[in-house]
């Protein structure tokens, strides 16, 4: 077949064009087999505030590149649920406010048993015996009180020092709070249920005060209506943060004594995850001098890391661990024995 000059020319000007516009076209199309993308995805439960740690949980996505869902709710709410669900939940993680939740998941089997080396260097007010659940910040109880109005003879050297006749009508707790609930359940584990009911009682013969929640004792103190509370130690730092003059203070009982009982915030990865990996991930970044120092900086907890130092507003690391008892953390599950003695005692 003969061709004409002008139509050659036609022919070989699209065939450079064909030529030109394969690689494009074998960029734009993927190999066969080749696997798309995968995006790393984790589902947690959390116990803890979104405005608190909301912050911590962008950092680690920015870090990481893994997409966290979370769910909101109590500590207490969010541990019945995922008992309800079993091995159908979608959350690979329980971010919990107290040992007491992690401590009754893990006794229920629900929890996947931790890498030793996440927490073998952490001190022993901190450690879980059933290495199922991660401690991320640590919680004090604390005796706060009225520099103004209390004079050094009046700090009682004990918890059950407060029933006495000198602090009728001066002391303020909050028997619906979590933080107070699992404060008697230690009180239950190391002095038993009697001795526990006999002090909940003593302590609504004195007159005891009750408040919703830990920040409306301190905020009782500094309006006169109290001079002490029964209060978790980051609440008065919160005032104090933005005035340092506020009129309260606070400080541990004697040492050991159950009134300073150091609970704990922690984590502990689902046994029906299917996301180990990112949820051990996000676990070690809780435990990064970034995170720990978010925790008692920010949040004013102390920090679980021995080479992390609590904010300078906070008692030494050593003096918590000189003031703290010695508490089987796993063993604060029982919330509902304490449940039950609470109402016994009249108080819920």
């Amino acid at each position: 077949m003969v061709f004409s000059p002008v139509l050659r020319r036609r022919i070989a000007t699209l065939m450079l064009l064909t030529l030109a516009a394969l690689p494009l076209l074998a960029a734009g199309r993927a190999e066969p087999g080749a696997a798309e993308p995968v995006q790393r995805e984790l589902t947690i439960y959390s116990g803890r505030g979104e405005s608190l740690v909301a912050p911590l949980v962008e950092s680690f996505e920015s870090e990481t590149g893994i997409r966290v869902s979370i769910r909101y709710a109590g500590t207490a709410e969010l541990a019945v649920l995922l008992a309800e669900e079993g091995a159908r939940t979608p959350a690979d993680l329980f971010w919990a406010q107290d040992a007491g939740a992690l401590g009754a998941l893990a006794g229920a089997g629900l929890l996947a048993p931790l890498p030793q080396h996440l927490y073998d260097n952490l001190p022993d007010i901190y450690r879980s015996t059933t290495g199922q659940w991660l401690a991320t910040s640590g919680r004090a109880r604390v005796l706060a009180y009225s520099p103004g109005r209390v004079d050094e003879a009046e700090y009682p050297e004990s918890v059950f020092d407060l029933v006495a006749p000198e602090y009728r009508g001066r002391v303020g707790w909050a028997p619906t709070n979590g933080s107070f609930q699992a404060f008697v359940t230690a009180m239950r584990v190391v002095h038993g249920d009697e001795a526990t009911g006999d002090w909940l009682r003593a302590m609504q013969a004195n007159d005891v005060q009750a408040y919703r929640n830990n920040t409306t004792q301190v905020e009782a103190i500094a309006a006169g209506e109290i001079d002490f509370a029964l209060v978790n130690n980051y609440y008065l730092l919160r005032f104090t943060a933005n005035d340092p003059d506020y009129p309260v203070a606070q400080r541990f009982f004697s040492n050991d004594d159950i009134g300073n009982l150091v609970n704990i915030a922690g984590i502990g990865v689902l046994s029906a995850s299917r996301r180990t990996d990112e949820a051990l991930e996000f676990a070690q970044f809780l435990l990064s001098s970034e995170a720990q120092a978010y925790f008692t900086g920010t949040v004013y907890e102390y920090p679980v890391l021995a080479n992390v130092e609590p904010d300078e507003r906070l008692e030494s690391f050593q003096t918590l661990l000189d003031s703290s008892p010695q508490v089987d953390l796993d063993a604060l599950e029982d919330l509902e024995g304490t449940l039950s003695l609470l109402r016994e005692a009249g108080l819920l």
